[in-house]
């Protein structure tokens, strides 16, 4: 081969075309993943215009967080149809981390709508509101059960919406059933929930009921809610309402922006009946 005929690159030149340092390549040609098209008997090494393809690739296979010694094996063990397999299993990773970022996207659209909201909300209200039917994601019933009992249901909830995806960014809300709160148990929470704007088919869900609902918040943390509860049937007798089917708590503010308990805020949403 003759290095005067211009159809070879030097490390530097070949380095500079693929944008890396030529000690990449050295290490390269050490592992035997991409070594010269040859040596001169100075030693200097001579890269072809063939091989900027094959870089690009083992970058590319680099970025898609695929091992050197992955890369090698292939490498060792090259095929049409080998390279093919590896293309559409990495163009699958991809659709799948396309996925995954869009949902976190939306998780993040949801989160911010929801601050934005709250910062117009006026939490010394209270409100009647006609609601339109919303799809929630239920755990399992939680009513009466031990603390143990408690953390394993919590805990499956929890690994439901990451396997399947079902985190939407609304709060995870608590649903307490009519009968625990006619006796004043506020906090024997019947299931969680959280909000399904966009319901995935083979799901169990739960849809609310189209109707009034009494909306009011509480400031603070939980121990004092039941002085909120009777300010809310007080308005809820004054407005010649009537307990409907069950009452929903989601926290507006909580550890996420605030530091201090007594800045918390709860919004309480009763159904009602007129």
């Amino acid at each position: 081969m003759n290095e005067k005929s211009g159809r070879y690159l030097t490390t530097g030149e070949f380095a500079k075309l693929c944008k890396v340092n030529k000690q990449t390549l050295f290490y390269y040609d050490q592992i035997g993943l991409l070594s010269p098209v040859w040596k001169n008997e100075k030693g200097y090494r001579y890269y072809s215009i063939h091989q900027i393809e094959l870089f690009f690739v083992i970058d590319l296979l680099k970025e898609l967080d695929m091992s050197l010694s992955d890369i090698q094996a292939y490498m060792q063990n090259k095929s049409p149809e080998g390279f093919l397999s590896l293309m559409y299993q990495k163009k699958n990773e991809i659709v799948k981390k396309r996925q995954e970022i869009e949902a976190k996207e939306r998780i993040i659209e949801a989160k911010i709508a929801l601050m934005e909201e709250a910062s117009y909300l006026r939490f010394d209200q209270v409100t009647v509101e006609t609601l339109p039917a919303a799809t929630f994601y239920l755990s399992r019933n939680i009513e009466n059960i031990m603390n143990e009992e408690f953390f394993g249901a919590v805990s499956d909830f929890i690994d439901e919406l990451n396997v399947s995806h079902l985190d939407t960014g609304y709060p995870i809300g608590a649903m307490t059933k009519r009968e625990q709160v006619v006796k004043g148990e506020y906090a024997n929470y019947s299931y969680l929930y959280i909000k399904q704007p966009n319901p995935k088919a083979g799901y169990p869900y739960f849809q609310t009921l189209e109707g009034d609902y009494l909306i009011g918040y509480h400031i603070g943390d939980e121990k004092t809610i039941p002085n909120t509860y009777k300010r809310l049937f007080t308005e809820m007798d004054r407005l010649q309402l009537a307990l409907g089917e069950y009452v929903l708590e989601e926290y507006i503010y909580d550890t996420i922006v605030k530091n201090q308990k007594e800045q918390f805020v709860t919004k309480i949403i009763i159904h009602v009946k007129k």
